[in-house]
């Protein structure tokens, strides 16, 4: 009813009620948006006149001074270099091993399936803590290499466990096809089960590659050092860092010179809009297979 178009003959019940749910919408879709567009009037306004507040979906002194301050820093194009090379190889990776055991354990010929799950499931609710896994990476000769940021988060049981749910909603009568064909568990695998599961992996894909665009902490701990692995957030954060310090240092002294170039809630507000957009072009790709993937995943047990 409620996606019904406004037409003179129907009841004026459902027309109010039409007129209802279009005013919610509206308004859903306004409150969800001003928080972004308020970041991005602070981000193209002036440092001093930010200071003053009241700027709400548009820059009262439009400049560019800020995305100029951010990407003046000289290791920000290798961390965005690395940041994107991290995303899709982390996300094609971790998407072929969480599918790839998902088939396995959703596999009735498979003995230790249970056994397997019930292990997945303890590491949900049970970890070693960071120094644990600290030492781990050390000890397996990981710390200043690209495959940090890789190989330890190759399989999510929560992944796994999405994945699996949906496969198990597919007839098991495909694959007794399949196999009556001649095809291998390899081929079963790439031409039956894949084609069928894209609503879940384009979730887990959409998951996956929203974390390691968001990471920094692994370059902090594994490879602060490394300036050639290091990635576009870890950057932003000692862009954040260093204007900062350089504001604190002048307190006291002539703030307007510092607030004029740029200041920390300015650039804050530049870095969440460079490390938003990626997302948001990417989103909209994924955002059908993603709502259908997360409903079907859920409810098929």
């Amino acid at each position: 009813m409620g996606t019904k178009k406004l037409t003179r003959g129907a009841p004026w019940s459902d027309r109010l009620f039409d007129v209802i749910v279009y005013t919610v919408i509206i308004f859903a879709t306004l409150i969800t948006l001003y928080p972004f567009l308020n970041v991005l009037a602070i981000s193209l306004n002036d440092s001093i006149d930010s200071v003053r507040g009241g700027i709400t979906i548009y820059p009262r002194q439009f400049t560019l001074k800020n995305y100029e301050t951010i990407f003046a820093f000289s290791g920000l194009v290798t961390g965005l270099k690395i940041s994107i090379l991290r995303t899709i190889i982390g996300t094609l990776l971790g998407l072929m091993s969480a599918s790839m055991l998902a088939y396995t354990l959703s596999r009735l010929d498979f003995q230790g399936r249970k056994f397997v799950s019930t292990f997945l499931a303890l590491t949900m609710y049970v970890s070693g803590g960071l120094i644990p896994f600290y030492i781990l990476i050390r000890d397996l000769n990981m710390m200043g290499t690209f495959a940090v940021y890789v190989l330890p988060g190759l399989v999510s049981a929560f992944n796994v466990f999405v994945i699996r749910s949906f496969i198990d909603g597919i007839p098991y009568a495909l694959q007794e096809s399949a196999k009556l064909d001649g095809a291998n568990d390899l081929t079963i695998y790439w031409r039956v089960i894949l084609p069928l599961t894209k609503p879940a992996l384009a979730t887990i894909a959409l998951f996956l590659a929203v974390g390691q665009w968001n990471s920094w902490i692994d370059t902090y701990l594994y490879n602060g050092s490394q300036e050639h692995l290091t990635t576009l957030q870890f950057e932003l954060m000692k862009v954040i860092q260093s204007t900062t310090t350089n504001v604190d240092s002048f307190r006291g002294k002539n703030m307007t010179a510092v607030m004029a170039q740029v200041s920390p809630e300015s650039v804050k507000m530049a870095i969440t809009i460079v490390v938003t957009v990626p997302i948001l072009i990417v989103y909209p790709f994924l955002q059908g297979y993603f709502v259908k993937g997360m409903t079907l995943g859920a409810v098929k047990s």
